[in-house]
């Protein structure tokens, strides 16, 4: 299951924004960012973690919109998550 906010704009989370129990908020994009909420899961699939180790290599632990970024295109993925959801 993938969900994508319906705002761009820049959250933390102080902001009150619900994350349901087992997910995870992250921005995804080039220049504007989306955010998504994935399940926590993907965080230990190897494909997944290759856009992780991408994004420790970009940001480190200064993550530009407060949460966690992965510097890819929206295309790739929503790709690489919707290959993850049919497992």
């Amino acid at each position: 299951m993938l969900r994508r906010s319906l705002s761009t704009e820049k959250r933390s989370s102080s902001t009150g924004t619900e994350v349901p129990k087992g997910y995870v908020a992250v921005y995804v994009g080039e220049s504007q960012k989306k955010r998504f909420v994935i399940p926590v899961s993907y965080l230990n699939q190897p494909r997944f973690q290759d856009l992780l180790y991408q994004a420790e290599e970009e940001y480190g632990f200064q993550h530009p919109m407060g949460g966690l970024t992965i510097p890819c295109s929206e295309e790739l993925f929503v790709d690489i998550t919707s290959r993850l959801g049919r497992r």
